[in-house]
């Protein structure tokens, strides 16, 4: 069979793309500011030139087919790689402009990331940045995609669509009252404190799966008395004696340096890390202003967990440590 010449024009392209992304001709025409009979025709054009059908027309939407997805891949490189050339050609005229998208999980919004953003708002302050915060699943999803160009995720498992730029490694802790019985220890197991109120993460959230193993090896533990998808209500709790939470220092910041709570790294067997990745598609060459914010949060994560190092040692004397 010969193959197809294809000669797909940027407009087809990026109404494709839209389609996809709104599920319907009317929202992207909306989007698009056109009118929706002519992404009809761009799609259509499209499908036409493929020999295949991308989406299926259904009651409820459309929805991708086959052709559609392997397509999908097609476009999102596209269009990232128009991004990336457009930000070098504008770097090259001293603009410094561009957009960076970033999904990230939600303790890292509340000291971390906003370090960051305003690093970079001071160098290139014609860069606008996007954030979304979301659970370490979603956000993976959300790169692959090309919905985000960075994503920052905890405990992520090895996906081929993803490329790690950094990981950091970062103890994860009871979180509680400085006046609390467990807060002079140095370490804690889970099952010291699961004499004690616990706050729990929710299965969607990676602190419960760093939690499992010990959990399971503490059968007379009980309940919780909280469960939730949320680090932040965790810590609110825990600032309120609720009970205890199990959080990393990353989101905690404030509440640590004023003294209202104290962290005591976990220990099964040995501690219990968390990992913090960044992350960004595979083979994806990154524009100016994403690869710009990107290595402002590899350093910023590298300065935390040396920080974080050297927290442990200076608290290392004149605890007691509980197996």
């Amino acid at each position: 069979m010969k193959a197809r010449k294809l000669r797909i024009h940027a407009p087809a392209i990026a109404y494709f793309d839209k389609v996809r992304r709104c599920g319907s001709f009317r929202e992207a025409a909306r989007s698009l500011n056109v009118a929706s009979s002519a992404v009809n025709r761009q799609i259509l054009k499209l499908e036409e030139e493929l020999g295949a059908p991308l989406f299926e027309r259904l009651p409820s939407g459309l929805r991708l087919t086959p052709a559609g997805e392997v397509f999908t891949r097609h476009v999102i490189a596209v269009m990232q790689d128009t991004e990336r050339v457009s930000s070098e050609l504008d770097a090259l005229q001293g603009l410094r402009s561009g957009h960076v998208e970033i999904a990230t999980v939600e303790g890292v919004t509340v000291d971390l990331l906003p370090a960051v953003i305003e690093r970079m708002r001071a160098l290139y302050p014609n860069v606008s940045v996007g954030v979304s915060s979301l659970g370490s699943t979603a956000i993976a999803a959300q790169i692959s995609s090309g919905n985000a160009d960075l994503g920052l995720a905890f405990a992520l498992q090895r996906d081929n669509d993803l490329h790690q730029l950094v990981r950091g490694h970062f103890h994860l802790g009871a979180i509680m009252l400085p006046d609390h019985p467990l807060a002079q220890h140095r370490r804690l197991s889970f099952a010291s404190c699961a004499a004690h109120p616990l706050i729990l993460a929710k299965e969607e959230l990676s602190i419960a799966h760093l939690l499992r193993p010990a959990m399971n090896h503490s059968p007379q533990w009980g309940r919780a008395v909280v469960e939730t998808s949320s680090v932040e209500l965790a810590k609110k709790l825990a600032l309120r004696g609720v009970g205890i939470a199990f959080q990393t220092r990353i989101g905690i910041e404030d509440e640590l340096r004023r003294g209202q709570l104290v962290h005591v790294p976990l220990v099964h067997n040995q501690p219990v890390l968390s990992d913090l990745g960044l992350y960004t598609r595979s083979q994806r060459s990154l524009p100016v202003a994403v690869d710009a914010f990107a290595r402002m949060l590899v350093d910023e994560i590298a300065r935390r967990e040396q920080q974080e190092q050297e927290q442990e040692q200076a608290q290392s004397n004149g605890h007691t440590l509980i197996l």
